[in-house]
């Protein structure tokens, strides 16, 4: 899997190493990038804390907003699969104290259930 299956909104493993470094401003000491998934141009990163989702902007994709959400404030999480039709995977984490979940779109349903195993390891 790489650019191809991101561009067409397969979510892809990225190497959690890589994404240490890119991410060490944002850490806190001793926080550790355990999985990493690349969805389109967008990033969900599982540490040793926290679920970090990566939304990047703009043409360049330079522009970029982190939200951060500790796994104690998740409250459930939830996988629907693609169909005959429907080729579309969705994947939507509800949060403590909002009451839409954050939704997640993926082409296929290849990787979804990496990541819906990672939300299983790491949230519960």
């Amino acid at each position: 899997m790489g650019l191809l299956d991101g561009l067409l909104g397969n979510a892809s493993e990225t190497d959690a190493q890589d994404m240490q470094l890119e991410l060490q401003q944002l850490l806190s000491p001793g926080e550790q990038v355990r999985n990493a998934y690349a969805v389109l141009r967008d990033l969900m990163v599982f540490t040793t804390k926290r679920l970090i989702l990566v939304d990047k902007q703009g043409v360049t994709g330079k522009k970029r907003e982190y939200l951060s959400l500790p796994y104690r404030s998740i409250e459930r999480f939830s996988m629907e699969t693609t169909g005959h039709f429907d080729l579309d995977a969705e994947l939507k984490i509800w949060v403590r104290g909002q009451t839409e979940p954050i939704s997640k779109t993926f082409r296929g349903d290849k990787n979804v259930y990496d990541v819906y195993r990672a939300l299983g390891e790491f949230a519960i």
